[in-house]
């Protein structure tokens, strides 16, 4: 179908919510130039802790021509994964000391209860990009969700996605910051999308919230944020950092519970990212876990990339000294 930019953008969009996506923006294929200065002092500094990934491939993270040589556009999409997860129990933040530490549950990221996002979302995508070429006709394509060296959040803004907020979040007016960000790299032309403006204002809560002082306004200081603490850090979490885990074992949701934007979520409608285990396990259940109990209960879910060790490690981390 011959359409001209501005009707491919629309179709593009509206096959993009059909297709079960929240949003859809899109932006002209560059080198984000503005962007270079900041994620190199951000690595310099050391602000990535032990991700030295994020060492390599500088240029194709400022440049998605590098990663697809004919690339015009960057299809910027948005996936709700909003859903309340209601703890069995809290004892853990209660402060009646007598209650057993082992029995309370640990806190898991919201994102991090259903399926593994990476594989709900490309197969989404794929289906996103056949509806694409059914319209549009052959083009050359690449899809990503976390999954490749570009600056995801950096682009999302860019096209319009919501404005980069002071928890280093992308946020949305009307769906606050619980979703997910996916991209395609394809070489048709579109309209473009243009960036809006920051609605953060005077408020800090994000920043105010956070436990360990990870972040400062619209900088994160990663290698402190206890989600690098307890998915991305592969050594022992530093002793300095003792206390000061809110109950959190994998990934943290604190900056985006305390944001006010976030009053606006509603529940997503995707039965795959539905909680796999209704009934979290305890403390005391993680630490007697075997191998083959993880595998078994968690080889789709995203806690699998941290493994058992590691997450018997981040339980020990919640508990405290001479508790784990």
């Amino acid at each position: 179908m011959n359409l001209a930019a501005n009707q491919r953008r629309q179709r593009l969009q509206t096959l993009a919510l059909e297709s079960g996506f929240l949003d859809c923006k899109v932006a002209r294929a560059r080198r984000l130039d503005e962007e270079s200065d900041r994620l190199e002092a951000w690595l310099t500094e050391g602000k990535h802790g032990e991700m030295s990934y994020m060492e390599r491939h500088f240029e194709e993270r400022l440049d998605p021509r590098r990663l697809l040589a004919d690339c015009r556009s960057v299809v910027v999409l948005l996936h709700n994964y909003y859903q309340p997860v209601e703890p069995i129990s809290r004892d853990s933040d209660r402060s009646d000391q007598t209650q057993d530490p082992l029995a309370s549950i640990p806190k898991v990221a919201m994102y991090a209860h259903g399926e593994d996002y990476h594989r709900v979302l490309k197969d989404k995508m794929r289906i996103l990009v056949q509806r694409m070429r059914e319209e549009f006709g052959e083009f050359s394509v690449r899809v990503f969700t976390d999954s490749a060296p570009i600056l995801e959040k950096s682009w999302a803004a860019l096209a319009g996605a919501g404005w980069m907020g002071k928890n280093t979040n992308l946020l949305q007016k009307k769906t606050g910051s619980y979703f997910f960000l996916a991209e395609i790299l394809c070489d048709l032309e579109f309209d473009y999308d243009h960036p809006v403006r920051d609605h953060c204002g005077e408020c800090n809560r994000c920043v105010e919230a956070c436990p360990t002082g990870a972040l400062e306004p619209y900088r994160l200081d990663a290698s402190r944020c206890i989600s690098y603490l307890t998915i991305e850090l592969k050594n022992q979490i530093p002793a300095a950092f003792e206390g000061q885990s809110e109950g959190w074992a994998f990934g943290c949701d604190i900056c985006q519970e305390v944001c006010p934007w976030n009053r606006f979520s509603v529940p997503h409608q995707e039965p795959r990212l539905d909680p796999l285990h209704p009934q979290q396990p305890t403390a005391g259940e993680w630490l007697s876990m075997t191998e083959e109990e993880f595998r078994n209960k968690y080889q789709n879910s995203p806690l699998a990339r941290t493994g058992l060790q590691n997450m018997q490690r981040n339980v020990r981390f919640v508990l405290g000294k001479g508790l784990g």
